[in-house]
């Protein structure tokens, strides 16, 4: 399944952006696909001459209309070329390079701070809670802050998100920064992650058009971050032991500082996508009263606060069928695998107006395999089971269609930190709800109970997001 565009004080997990056409298609039913804009030829300028003050609008007043944004151009994908389409788009390449510099320090800077938290307290506590203090910040970051990555240019939100996270980190790695001042910067550094996120994602929007390019580069993004938890563990692990755990977070400070300046070179000044620069809470709450809006957020929430069960009970599964720690290895890879299998099968190969018919399929069947926990199957076959509902997870591409086609563009920054928040947050939720069933129901019947579950929920919302789509539809003709 699909996890935000980055992982934990990340995901996914944003992404690409679009052109900014001046007349905006009827929002699709949740049967049909998106309809497609109509393409604005012509390339965004380029973006290494372009000073942060150079040929921008004044921002307008809140009693003043928005100056009028100039369409960014898009280009019109290959199909035969697929994902190399994207990489043709010069922008993206620096967004995309800037992507993985941060997400690597991000990956390797928990890991360490978590040996060092061990180091200084010899606490286990403390140490896991350093991990999960990743996920909690979300939610008071992603609401509250939301409204910065339409207020702002987005170039400018993204470089100053990742010189806090610098900032942050560097400050981790002086000996006389405290415990507790290690973990507030920690909280510090999640905070931001879903403005910086949801920012991205609108202005891969602005860059890439809100078509199927901006579907296959927020899935590139999602396979990247995927990819990360195969093997940003594994860097941290090989950098540990060359180094001192300050010693590595010190080089994830680097990681940051070198994003911000790829972004800073390599992507160009946009004005802020919000012509009012006031808006607070009520602007977030005005998104989740929107039918549509709501119920794409939902689909986009629910799958990540179960997919995460059997990876939460991994340990004690392996330790339930008495098996060795390559098996809980191989239980801890299997849904990771499965998702960056099924994300480049139908990014590469199905066409877009597919991927959105999928969209309802791909759902509902994701967390079948989890019913086979019920049986209590070898690490062999519970693997097996985590690949093929991973692979469900290429019902994101199609998702993501539907969503920027139904968020005003004015809104995009502000519903795409709310959404990328929401599904961090959930991720911490489902983790915590895992383990306290397993508390009272043996692991193997909390996980198929999840699937089922799951299903069920999922089932509902289709059903309610169907019905909001045809209506919207109907009083749209």
């Amino acid at each position: 399944m699909a996890p935000a565009d980055t992982p934990a004080p990340a995901p996914a997990s944003a992404s690409a952006s679009a052109s900014d056409d001046a007349a905006v298609p009827a929002r699709a039913s949740a049967d049909a696909p998106a309809p497609a804009r109509v393409p604005v030829p012509a390339q965004a300028p380029d973006p290494a001459s372009a000073p942060d003050d150079a040929a921008v609008p004044a921002r307008a007043s809140a009693d003043a209309p928005a100056p009028a944004r100039v369409p960014v151009p898009a280009q019109t994908p290959d199909p035969a070329l697929g994902y190399l389409a994207v990489f043709r788009v010069r922008e993206f390449r620096w967004v995309f390079g800037a992507h993985l510099l941060s997400l690597l320090g991000l990956v390797v800077s928990e890991l360490a701070l978590t040996v060092l938290v061990y180091d200084l307290t010899r606490s286990p506590l403390l140490s896991s809670l350093t991990f999960a203090l990743g996920f909690l910040p979300y939610l008071l970051g992603g609401t509250l802050l939301a409204g910065l990555a339409d207020r702002h240019p987005p170039r400018r939100v993204l470089v100053v998100c990742d010189l806090i996270c610098a900032g942050a980190v560097a400050l981790m790695v002086l000996p006389a920064t405290p415990v507790a001042g290690l973990l507030a910067l920690r909280c510090a550094v999640a905070a931001v992650a879903p403005v910086f996120q949801g920012t991205r994602m609108a202005t891969l929007a602005d860059i890439l058009g809100d078509g199927d390019l901006f579907v296959l580069g927020r899935s590139l993004l999602r396979i990247v971050s995927q990819s990360a938890l195969l093997a940003g563990f594994g860097v941290g692990g090989v950098l540990l032991a060359v180094v001192p755990a300050r010693g590595a977070i010190a080089v994830t400070a680097a990681t940051f500082l070198l994003s911000a300046l790829l972004l800073r070179l390599g992507t160009a000044r946009r004005p802020a996508r919000a012509a009012e620069t006031r808006e607070g809470l009520g602007a977030t709450w005005s998104l989740l009263r929107d039918r549509r809006i709501r119920g794409l957020m939902l689909l986009f929430w629910v799958p990540p606060l179960f997919v995460v069960v059997p990876e939460a009970l991994a340990a004690p599964y392996a330790d339930e069928l008495g098996v060795s720690t390559a098996a809980l290895g191989l239980l801890m890879c299997a849904l990771p695998v499965g998702t960056i299998a099924g994300e480049l099968l139908a990014g590469a190969v199905l066409r877009p107006a597919t991927r959105v018919r999928l969209v309802a399929p791909l759902l509902l069947a994701g967390f079948l395999p989890f019913l086979l926990y019920a049986l209590r199957p070898g690490p062999a076959l519970a693997a097996l089971a985590l690949v093929l509902a991973g692979a469900t997870g290429a019902y994101t591409l199609g998702l993501d269609a539907r969503f920027v086609a139904a968020v005003p563009e004015e809104r995009r920054g502000r519903a795409m930190t709310l959404m990328t928040a929401g599904m961090m947050t959930v991720q911490g939720l489902g983790m915590a709800g895992a383990g306290l069933a397993a508390e009272f129901v043996p692991v193997h019947l909390v996980v198929a109970g999840a699937g089922l579950l799951a299903t069920v929920i999922l089932a509902v919302l289709l059903a309610t997001e169907g019905r909001d789509g045809a209506d919207r539809h109907m009083t749209s003709r």
